[in-house]
């Protein structure tokens, strides 16, 4: 039976994690490369050859600023166009300004997607499988990403620790945000790793008991 592993990598002001997700035969989906500084870049690039991976998919689960720093990274580096829900175009084109509010330059562009993943999608690499789960109100159309076989859930910022993301940010809804945990988050099973866009991995289970927000 495959078995998919997930490493994080931490990067930029925002603390942001990248997932990068595998399996045996080392193929790899890069999900939301936060990597900013040009040592954050060589970081990337040393974790995936000195592991033998070989980026397949560049993904975002959703595009606030400080999810797609290393998109052109990612994009120039290994020739992966990118991916993510139509409905995050808007957030994604919002960057330059966003970028200039927070007094941050944006540095490289980022490449514009090449195919939008539509809800209900499996992703497909390597011997994974990831179900695309649509979980909007941190973004207006942010994306989870669940292997059943392995028991995890790539969140971004729908759901962290004993926390839940912002929705105070454009696209933001506290009561969408809330129906998209309970739909389906809460819906998995207590063992289901939760690897989310910022701090520590948790499990369904440790927020359906102790996440005041639930």
């Amino acid at each position: 039976m495959s078995k998919a592993s997930v490493a994080i990598l931490t990067f930029n002001p925002f603390q942001e994690n990248t997932c990068l997700v595998y399996d045996e035969t080392k193929e790899c989906v890069i999900f939301d490369p936060g990597c900013y500084e040009e040592h954050e870049k060589e970081e990337l690039k040393k974790f995936i050859d000195d592991s033998g991976l070989s980026p397949v998919r560049l993904i975002n689960t959703h595009c606030h600023i400080d999810h797609v720093f290393g998109n052109h990274f990612v994009n120039a580096t290994w020739g992966l166009e990118l991916e993510i829900h139509k409905g995050e175009l808007p957030v994604l084109e919002a960057v330059p300004a966003i970028s200039q509010f927070y007094g941050i330059p944006a540095g490289d562009p980022s490449p514009k997607p090449g195919r939008f993943i539509e809800e209900g999608e499996m992703i497909s690499f390597g011997n994974t499988r990831l179900k695309a789960l649509f979980t909007p109100g941190h973004s207006s159309a942010s994306l989870s990403f669940y292997c059943e076989e392995s028991g995890f859930v790539i969140a971004g910022d729908v759901l962290f620790r004993e926390s839940i993301g912002r929705t105070d940010l454009p696209g933001g809804d506290f009561d969408t945000l809330i129906g998209s945990i309970r739909a389906h988050l809460l819906s998995l099973e207590d063992e289901v790793v939760v690897y989310p866009g910022h701090g520590p991995s948790t499990t369904i289970g440790h927020e359906r008991k102790f996440n005041p927000f639930l």
